[in-house]
């Protein structure tokens, strides 16, 4: 069965290239002009990946994520016009998972697309029952569960794999581009500034109250997990 490709943008020219691109590789594409149409479009079916853009007629593409991340883990990639820097850390702070720049190549679309279904099924096929424990922090990669201080906590896909990443071997530091290259399971990490969003959300999430003392910054190198 092919994977299908939910496409979220008011602008027929763009949806008709990414649907001719898509449908090319072998997807099966479907379309919503807006967002209250693309909410009943992913409430009505599975899809494995939704292109959602941020500018649309009614509803904001990140009131559209916001909504659409309460209620299932489908992995969203946002398109974005090149200076609107903001929207994507607000985008990404609404659960996207990443996010790629308008005017894109539809090579870079599709690359983006097989990335993001080839990082789920590896997902999938790496759950073992395993439970990592680092000081005050239990990640359970069976059950995907998430206990800070012995409280649950909710971590979006790209957030719990990304901690699943730092508690493989607390102390170590990774570089944003490592991250991202395991976040997207490919040498193309696209834009590593979305690592920073990415380690900014999770942090308001794994860390107590006052200075991070868990997920640290090296300056100019990267990121470790400490254990406390």
């Amino acid at each position: 069965m092919s994977d299908s490709i939910l496409v979220v943008d008011d602008e027929p020219a763009l949806t008709d290239a990414v649907r001719y691109a898509l449908a090319a590789e072998g997807f099966d594409v479907e379309e919503a002009a807006d967002g209250r149409s693309a909410l009943a479009a992913a409430r009505e079916r599975r899809f494995d990946v939704i292109l959602l853009d941020l500018v649309l007629p009614d509803l904001s593409g990140i009131e559209i994520c916001r909504r659409l991340r309460a209620e299932s883990d489908v992995p969203i990639l946002m398109l974005t016009a090149r200076d609107a820097e903001v929207d994507r850390v607000l985008g990404l702070e609404a659960g996207a998972d990443d996010y790629v720049t308008k005017p894109f190549s539809m090579a870079e679309l599709v690359s983006r697309v097989r990335a993001i279904l080839r990082r789920r099924e590896l997902d999938r096929g790496s759950r073992t029952a395993t439970v990592r424990r680092v000081g005050g922090l239990e990640v359970d990669l069976t059950g995907h569960r998430v206990i800070v201080d012995g409280l649950p906590v909710s971590l979006t896909r790209s957030e719990f794999k990304l901690l699943g990443l730092l508690t493989r071997e607390p102390e170590r530091v990774f570089s944003r581009r490592q991250i991202m290259q395991h976040l997207w399971d490919s040498d193309f990490v696209g834009d590593e500034r979305a690592c920073d969003i990415h380690v900014s959300n999770l942090r308001r999430k794994i860390e107590r109250e006052g200075k991070p003392d868990r997920l640290v910054t090296v300056r100019g190198v990267g990121y470790k997990l400490l254990e406390v």
